[in-house]
Protein backbone atom coordinates (compact mmCIF):
# COMPACT_ATOMS: atom_id res chain seq x y z
CA UNK A 1 0.00 0.00 0.00
CA UNK A 2 1.40 3.38 -0.59
CA UNK A 3 0.40 6.15 1.32
CA UNK A 4 0.68 9.80 0.34
CA UNK A 5 -0.58 12.97 0.87
CA UNK A 6 -2.54 15.26 -2.04
CA UNK A 7 -0.35 18.51 -2.82
CA UNK A 8 -1.99 21.56 -4.60
CA UNK A 9 0.17 20.05 -7.74
CA UNK A 10 -1.99 19.74 -10.47
CA UNK A 11 -1.29 19.87 -14.40
CA UNK A 12 -3.25 23.43 -15.58
CA UNK A 13 -5.99 22.67 -17.87
CA UNK A 14 -8.52 24.42 -20.19
CA UNK A 15 -6.33 27.55 -21.48
CA UNK A 16 -7.57 26.86 -25.10
CA UNK A 17 -10.00 28.95 -26.66
CA UNK A 18 -11.91 25.95 -27.68
CA UNK A 19 -11.33 23.33 -25.58
CA UNK A 20 -10.98 19.66 -26.74
CA UNK A 21 -11.10 17.96 -23.71
CA UNK A 22 -10.60 18.66 -19.56
CA UNK A 23 -9.18 15.44 -19.38
CA UNK A 24 -6.22 14.64 -20.71
CA UNK A 25 -6.28 10.44 -20.26
CA UNK A 26 -8.38 10.71 -23.23
CA UNK A 27 -5.51 11.38 -26.08
CA UNK A 28 -3.17 10.59 -24.17
CA UNK A 29 -2.08 7.64 -25.90
CA UNK A 30 -2.20 9.11 -29.26
CA UNK A 31 -0.05 12.36 -28.10
CA UNK A 32 2.39 9.59 -27.16
CA UNK A 33 2.02 7.84 -30.39
CA UNK A 34 5.76 8.46 -31.66
CA UNK A 35 6.92 7.17 -28.26
CA UNK A 36 9.03 4.56 -28.79
CA UNK A 37 7.93 2.76 -25.46
CA UNK A 38 9.63 -0.81 -26.19
CA UNK A 39 13.23 0.65 -26.26
CA UNK A 40 12.99 3.06 -23.18
CA UNK A 41 11.45 0.04 -21.36
CA UNK A 42 14.04 -2.33 -22.46
CA UNK A 43 16.88 0.28 -21.28
CA UNK A 44 15.63 0.54 -18.33
CA UNK A 45 15.60 -3.19 -17.86
CA UNK A 46 18.70 -2.97 -19.37
CA UNK A 47 20.40 -0.54 -16.17
CA UNK A 48 18.86 -2.51 -13.95
CA UNK A 49 20.52 -5.75 -14.53
CA UNK A 50 24.20 -4.32 -15.30
CA UNK A 51 24.09 -1.95 -11.76
CA UNK A 52 20.84 -3.15 -9.86
CA UNK A 53 20.53 -5.55 -7.04
CA UNK A 54 18.69 -8.22 -9.15
CA UNK A 55 15.25 -7.90 -7.69
CA UNK A 56 12.13 -7.68 -9.36
CA UNK A 57 9.74 -4.93 -7.65
CA UNK A 58 9.11 -2.56 -9.85
CA UNK A 59 6.88 0.78 -9.03
CA UNK A 60 6.71 3.31 -11.65
CA UNK A 61 5.89 7.45 -10.88
CA UNK A 62 3.74 8.97 -13.44
CA UNK A 63 2.88 5.95 -14.89
CA UNK A 64 -0.04 7.26 -16.80
CA UNK A 65 -1.47 4.85 -19.07
CA UNK A 66 1.18 2.22 -18.37
CA UNK A 67 2.72 1.79 -21.35
CA UNK A 68 6.11 1.26 -19.83
CA UNK A 69 4.67 -1.39 -17.25
CA UNK A 70 3.58 -3.22 -20.33
CA UNK A 71 6.50 -3.84 -21.35
CA UNK A 72 8.61 -4.56 -17.86
CA UNK A 73 5.76 -7.00 -17.09
CA UNK A 74 6.87 -9.57 -19.64
CA UNK A 75 11.00 -9.04 -18.14
CA UNK A 76 8.85 -11.01 -15.15
CA UNK A 77 8.77 -7.67 -13.08
CA UNK A 78 6.28 -7.45 -10.14
CA UNK A 79 4.71 -3.86 -10.93
CA UNK A 80 3.10 -0.86 -9.42
CA UNK A 81 1.95 2.05 -11.19
CA UNK A 82 1.59 5.60 -9.36
CA UNK A 83 -0.24 8.70 -10.78
CA UNK A 84 -1.78 11.37 -9.91
CA UNK A 85 -4.21 10.95 -13.02
CA UNK A 86 -7.22 8.62 -11.88
CA UNK A 87 -8.75 8.74 -15.48
CA UNK A 88 -5.04 7.27 -16.47
CA UNK A 89 -4.68 4.55 -13.98
CA UNK A 90 -8.11 3.10 -15.30
CA UNK A 91 -6.50 2.90 -18.69
CA UNK A 92 -3.60 1.64 -16.97
CA UNK A 93 -5.50 -0.98 -15.05
CA UNK A 94 -7.52 -2.36 -18.83
CA UNK A 95 -3.99 -2.32 -20.14
CA UNK A 96 -2.24 -4.21 -17.85
CA UNK A 97 -4.43 -6.10 -15.62
CA UNK A 98 -2.16 -7.89 -13.55
CA UNK A 99 0.16 -4.90 -12.41
CA UNK A 100 -0.98 -3.13 -9.48
CA UNK A 101 -1.95 0.56 -9.61
CA UNK A 102 -2.38 3.66 -7.40
CA UNK A 103 -3.55 7.00 -7.15
CA UNK A 104 -0.59 9.16 -5.77
CA UNK A 105 1.68 11.97 -5.71
CA UNK A 106 5.22 11.14 -6.45
CA UNK A 107 6.53 14.05 -4.37
CA UNK A 108 4.74 12.64 -1.41
CA UNK A 109 4.29 9.47 -0.73
CA UNK A 110 5.46 6.85 1.51
CA UNK A 111 4.60 2.72 0.48
CA UNK A 112 4.95 -0.65 2.97
CA UNK A 113 6.79 -2.35 0.49
CA UNK A 114 10.61 -1.87 -0.42
CA UNK A 115 11.49 -1.68 -4.03
CA UNK A 116 14.10 -2.67 -6.33
CA UNK A 117 13.45 -0.52 -9.55
CA UNK A 118 11.70 2.80 -9.36
CA UNK A 119 11.31 4.24 -12.65
CA UNK A 120 10.01 7.55 -13.71
CA UNK A 121 9.70 7.93 -17.95
CA UNK A 122 9.50 10.69 -20.50
CA UNK A 123 10.49 13.99 -18.63
CA UNK A 124 7.93 13.40 -15.73
CA UNK A 125 10.29 14.16 -12.78
CA UNK A 126 10.67 17.38 -14.24
CA UNK A 127 6.53 17.76 -12.59
CA UNK A 128 8.34 17.72 -9.03
CA UNK A 129 7.13 21.61 -9.84
CA UNK A 130 9.99 23.24 -7.75
CA UNK A 131 13.58 22.19 -6.35
CA UNK A 132 11.44 21.64 -3.01
CA UNK A 133 9.27 19.24 -4.38
CA UNK A 134 11.99 17.34 -6.41
CA UNK A 135 13.78 17.15 -3.07
CA UNK A 136 10.86 15.31 -1.37
CA UNK A 137 10.63 13.18 -4.60
CA UNK A 138 13.92 11.75 -4.41
CA UNK A 139 13.59 11.15 -0.73
CA UNK A 140 10.88 9.10 -1.31
CA UNK A 141 12.31 7.49 -3.65
CA UNK A 142 14.87 6.38 -1.50
CA UNK A 143 12.83 5.74 1.34
CA UNK A 144 10.95 2.99 -0.65
CA UNK A 145 14.03 1.36 -2.64
CA UNK A 146 15.82 -1.39 -1.21
CA UNK A 147 19.43 -1.53 -0.41
CA UNK A 148 21.18 -1.73 -3.88
CA UNK A 149 17.77 -0.77 -5.64
CA UNK A 150 18.42 1.62 -8.55
CA UNK A 151 16.44 4.66 -9.85
CA UNK A 152 16.36 5.69 -13.45
CA UNK A 153 14.57 8.36 -14.85
CA UNK A 154 15.29 11.21 -17.70
CA UNK A 155 15.83 14.32 -17.52
CA UNK A 156 16.07 17.77 -19.63
CA UNK A 157 18.94 20.37 -18.72
CA UNK A 158 17.85 24.23 -18.08
CA UNK A 159 21.34 25.27 -19.63
CA UNK A 160 20.38 23.39 -22.51
CA UNK A 161 16.92 24.65 -23.23
CA UNK A 162 15.93 26.01 -26.63
CA UNK A 163 12.74 28.10 -26.63
CA UNK A 164 13.13 27.97 -30.51
CA UNK A 165 12.54 24.16 -30.90
CA UNK A 166 8.87 22.86 -30.75
CA UNK A 167 8.52 18.81 -31.74
CA UNK A 168 5.48 18.16 -33.75
CA UNK A 169 3.49 14.69 -35.16
CA UNK A 170 0.37 13.84 -36.21
CA UNK A 171 -2.10 10.63 -36.16
CA UNK A 172 -4.99 9.55 -37.86
CA UNK A 173 -7.84 8.35 -35.39
CA UNK A 174 -11.82 7.75 -35.96
CA UNK A 175 -11.80 10.33 -39.12
CA UNK A 176 -9.98 13.28 -37.70
CA UNK A 177 -6.48 14.02 -37.97
CA UNK A 178 -5.05 14.93 -34.48
CA UNK A 179 -2.02 17.35 -34.28
CA UNK A 180 0.39 17.01 -30.75
CA UNK A 181 2.56 19.89 -30.71
CA UNK A 182 5.42 20.03 -27.54
CA UNK A 183 8.20 22.68 -26.33
CA UNK A 184 10.43 23.20 -23.71
CA UNK A 185 10.53 27.52 -22.44
CA UNK A 186 12.92 28.57 -20.31
CA UNK A 187 13.30 32.02 -19.15
CA UNK A 188 16.83 31.98 -18.26
CA UNK A 189 16.32 32.52 -14.41
CA UNK A 190 15.00 30.48 -11.22
CA UNK A 191 13.96 26.64 -11.07
CA UNK A 192 11.04 26.99 -12.80
CA UNK A 193 10.36 25.74 -16.40
CA UNK A 194 7.60 25.47 -18.60
CA UNK A 195 5.92 22.45 -20.70
CA UNK A 196 3.95 23.69 -23.62
CA UNK A 197 1.38 21.26 -25.43
CA UNK A 198 -0.87 21.90 -28.24
CA UNK A 199 -3.46 19.58 -30.07
CA UNK A 200 -5.57 20.73 -33.43
CA UNK A 201 -8.22 18.06 -34.27
CA UNK A 202 -9.43 18.34 -37.57
CA UNK A 203 -12.72 17.07 -39.21
CA UNK A 204 -14.22 17.87 -42.53
CA UNK A 205 -16.12 20.31 -40.61
CA UNK A 206 -14.30 22.04 -38.27
CA UNK A 207 -10.68 22.22 -36.76
CA UNK A 208 -10.51 22.43 -32.63
CA UNK A 209 -7.50 23.35 -30.96
CA UNK A 210 -6.41 23.28 -27.54
CA UNK A 211 -3.59 24.17 -25.43
CA UNK A 212 -1.60 23.81 -22.11
CA UNK A 213 1.44 25.01 -20.27
CA UNK A 214 2.67 22.76 -17.26
CA UNK A 215 4.94 24.16 -14.82
CA UNK A 216 7.95 22.04 -14.33
CA UNK A 217 10.98 21.90 -12.09
CA UNK A 218 13.89 23.61 -14.02
CA UNK A 219 17.57 22.56 -12.72
CA UNK A 220 20.83 22.10 -14.73
CA UNK A 221 22.25 18.24 -14.28
CA UNK A 222 24.86 19.60 -11.97
CA UNK A 223 22.57 20.97 -9.52
CA UNK A 224 20.09 17.63 -9.80
CA UNK A 225 23.40 15.35 -9.38
CA UNK A 226 23.90 17.66 -6.11
CA UNK A 227 20.60 16.97 -4.66
CA UNK A 228 20.72 13.06 -5.53
CA UNK A 229 24.53 12.76 -4.25
CA UNK A 230 23.19 12.40 -0.35
CA UNK A 231 21.18 9.48 -0.99
CA UNK A 232 22.78 7.78 -4.31
CA UNK A 233 25.23 6.59 -6.63
CA UNK A 234 24.45 8.75 -9.43
CA UNK A 235 25.45 7.49 -12.86
CA UNK A 236 24.69 10.12 -15.78
CA UNK A 237 23.96 8.00 -19.62
CA UNK A 238 23.17 10.11 -22.78
CA UNK A 239 19.64 9.71 -23.78
CA UNK A 240 20.24 6.97 -26.47
CA UNK A 241 18.21 3.68 -25.80
CA UNK A 242 20.09 1.66 -27.78
CA UNK A 243 23.74 2.41 -26.37
CA UNK A 244 24.92 2.75 -22.85
CA UNK A 245 27.08 5.95 -23.33
CA UNK A 246 28.21 7.26 -20.70
CA UNK A 247 27.29 11.48 -21.05
CA UNK A 248 29.54 13.58 -22.77
CA UNK A 249 28.50 16.97 -20.40
CA UNK A 250 27.60 19.12 -23.51
CA UNK A 251 23.88 17.31 -24.72
CA UNK A 252 20.93 18.76 -23.17
CA UNK A 253 18.84 15.40 -22.15
CA UNK A 254 20.37 12.45 -20.35
CA UNK A 255 19.42 9.41 -18.65
CA UNK A 256 20.15 8.86 -14.41
CA UNK A 257 20.73 5.56 -12.93
CA UNK A 258 20.87 6.16 -9.49
CA UNK A 259 21.75 3.46 -6.92
CA UNK A 260 20.68 3.78 -2.89
CA UNK A 261 23.92 2.89 -0.90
Amino acid sequence: MIRHRFSPFQAIKNMSYNALYTDLSGYYDLMCADINYQAQSNSAHRLQQIFGNGGQRHLDLACGTGPHIHHLLQYGYQCKGLDINQPMLDIAQQRCPSAQFELGNMCDFVTDEAYDFITCFLYSIHYSGDTQNLNNCIKSVHSALNKGGVFCFNSVDKNQIDNGLFAKHSVIHENSKFSFGSSWYYSGEGDKQTLKLSIEKSTMEETQCWTDEHPMVALSFYALSALLAPYFDVHIFEHDHDKLLPWDKKSGNAIFLCIKR
